[in-house]
């Protein structure tokens, strides 16, 4: 009967480098709960205040309703409605007028004249800057509050089974940049033999797909996310013409055109590139890949910038170039982080160059996210003492 040799485990070799793949991510974990459990300070624009206020009797009916919010905001023709006690509208339906002044954000509507004693309900709904529908409702009276008042929805603007989808769909395109983006930068400054290795195209391929889609389903979603919340209107082509008119609109229609030039990229990437025997001409190919894949991932992380909160408020020209460079060092770290787990436990013949190369860039990424991350929440904040004095500025600090 024949012996079998007993499994000494992992090589010498690959046992730190798996040793030093488990630290990263128990690392990245730890950084992203924190975040994850501080939060921001302001998430989304509010209703700071409005005239008449929320439950107040006046004795004369008002000319106007206007409401203040936080930051700014986009309204469109029926963003803000005043409704009578029986249902009907008190306001004359006119696009609200932009009232603001200097950091003040101010949206009012005119009234009827003539109103009647009662309860008046105000209904708005607006985009916030960082492209999230927001909602609400109030109710003044006129001489007294009356007995009835109008019942409204309950699901708010952005809820509902179409803002679920919608939100997966957004946190599902985060994931496929960071795989996208990650495994092809890993795969060009890490560890090139992975051009030829099938689990790291696989996982790059997949990144593409995933943020294609999810891209494909925030679009068509867009519509009914922000409006009626019917999965129907998502094939409405009026609903979709008034969303390419956005910026959130615009955005998205720039990344599925960008992610076009993507996929050229991936299929040099593990075409020609994996092919290229000559190491002069494979450097060359790597300088091209590296600046034509940079200028495209530059231009997805953009897509967000441009359409987000780093597109509104002050410093807007600083801070949307910060925050791409926030994204891209995401990406370089965590799709890095998970193309070195694949490569560890799916390939062969990756080495110890490439964990140390790695981790250059992954030095590099946290520097990067540091800096950017500080910046953004001073921003948010709106001052170095708020920042030192929030959980969340201390945490990033």
């Amino acid at each position: 009967m024949s012996a079998t040799a007993p499994y000494a485990g992992p090589s010498p070799i690959r046992r730190p480098l798996a040793a030093a793949a488990l630290l990263a991510t128990l690392i990245s974990l730890v950084f992203g709960l924190l975040l994850a459990g501080a939060g921001p300070a302001s998430a989304h624009a509010a209703l700071t205040g409005s005239d008449p206020a929320d439950g107040a009797v006046v004795d004369i009916a008002p000319k106007e309703v206007t409401l203040s919010f936080s930051e700014a905001i986009a309204v469109g023709d029926d963003s803000i409605r005043v409704l009578d006690p029986s249902g009907k509208r008190a306001d004359t339906e006119a696009e609200p007028k932009d009232l603001s002044e200097g950091s003040t954000v101010r949206y009012g509507v005119a009234l009827h004249s003539g109103l009647p004693d009662g309860t008046y309900t105000v209904a708005w709904q607006a985009i916030s800057a960082d492209s999230h529908p927001i909602s609400g409702a109030f109710t003044f009276s006129i001489g007294a509050p009356s007995d009835t008042t109008v019942a409204l929805p309950s699901q708010k603007v952005g809820g509902g089974p179409v803002g679920a989808v919608y939100d997966i769909a957004r946190y599902a395109a985060y994931g496929g940049f960071v795989l996208l983006v990650g495994g092809s930068a890993f795969v060009l400054v890490c560890w090139r033999g992975g051009a030829t290795a099938l689990p790291m195209q696989r996982l790059v391929v997949r990144g593409w797909l995933t943020l294609t889609a999810a891209t494909l389903v925030m679009l068509l979603l867009r519509n009914p996310y922000t409006g009626s919340g019917k999965f129907a209107d998502a094939f409405d082509l009026a609903g979709l013409q008034s969303v390419l008119d956005t910026k959130p609109g615009a955005a998205l229609v720039s990344r599925l055109l960008l992610l076009g030039a993507a996929a050229l990229f991936i299929a040099v990437l593990f075409g020609t590139y994996a092919r290229r025997e000559d190491e002069r001409e494979k450097k060359d190919l790597t300088f091209g890949l590296a600046v034509g894949g940079g200028v495209v991932a530059t231009g997805i992380a953009a897509t967000w910038a441009m359409s987000e909160h780093a597109s509104t408020g002050i410093q807007a020209s600083i801070a949307m170039p910060v925050d791409v460079l926030h994204l891209l060092a995401v990406a370089a770290w965590l799709g890095g982080l998970a193309s070195l787990l694949v490569a560890l436990y799916r390939t062969p013949d990756i080495g110890s160059a490439a964990v140390r190369r790695f981790s250059a860039v992954a030095f590099g990424s946290v520097v990067v996210l540091a800096a950017t991350g500080i910046y953004q929440s001073w921003r948010q904040v709106g001052s170095w003492s708020a920042l030192t004095g929030t959980r969340y500025g201390q945490l990033l600090i």
